[in-house]
Parts: structure tokens; C-alpha cells; sequence
């Protein structure tokens, strides 16, 4: 899986590609986590490189979603497609996060 973090100001990109799994997802919420004790608090996760993304994974998002919020930023979700976009409906997950089509 890769991770690349681009950071604007109190923002950032995340852009996630390859396959999200238990594993991965620990390694991804310590960046987060990190990012956000940094004081960015606007996070924009670009999801068009993931191809798979399990339940930890989805956990983590919706973990990162909460400390945004409760930080006083917002998490954005970009380039879903495919099976993650499926699962993200399926789980009603594209209700809960904002959702941008760009």
C-alpha cells in the first residue's frame, strides 16, 4: 500500500493507493493521528489508487472523520470508485463522509 501526504497550510491531501488492510490501516492512522497533532485539521483522503479497503481500514477513516470534526476541521473523501466505492455505499459510508466526486 502507499501513503503520500501533501500538506497546504492547516490541510492536506492523502492520497491512498493499492490495498488497505489490518496492517496497513495502523500505519495509516499513526500518519493521521500525527498530521492532526500537527494542527492540520482539514483532511482531503483521495481514494482513487485504493483498490481494496477492509473493515479496519473503514475503521479508521471513520475514527480520523470524528478527531477532525472534534478538532474543529473536516475530512474530505475524493476518487472513490470501483469495489471501494461499492463497499463505501453498501456500508452507508458515503452518507457519513463528505463526499466529493472531484
Amino acid at each position: 500500500m502507499n501513503i503520500n501526504i501533501t500538506k497546504t497550510g492547516s490541510g492536506a491531501v492523502v492520497s491512498l493507493g493499492g490495498s488497505m488492510y489490518v496492517e496497513d490501516s495502523a500505519t495509516v492512522r499513526e500518519k493521521l493521528i500525527d498530521l492532526l497533532d500537527e494542527g492540520i485539521v482539514n483532511l482531503t483522503m483521495d481514494l482513487s489508487g485504493l483498490t481494496y479497503i477492509d473493515s479496519s481500514g473503514l475503521g479508521v477513516l471513520i475514527s480520523l472523520h470524528k478527531r477532525c470534526i472534534q478538532k474543529g476541521g473536516r475530512m474530505t473523501i475524493t476518487g472513490l470508485r470501483g469495489m471501494v466505492e461499492e463497499l463505501f455505499k453498501l456500508t452507508r459510508l458515503d452518507l457519513v463522509f463528505n463526499v466529493s466526486s472531484h
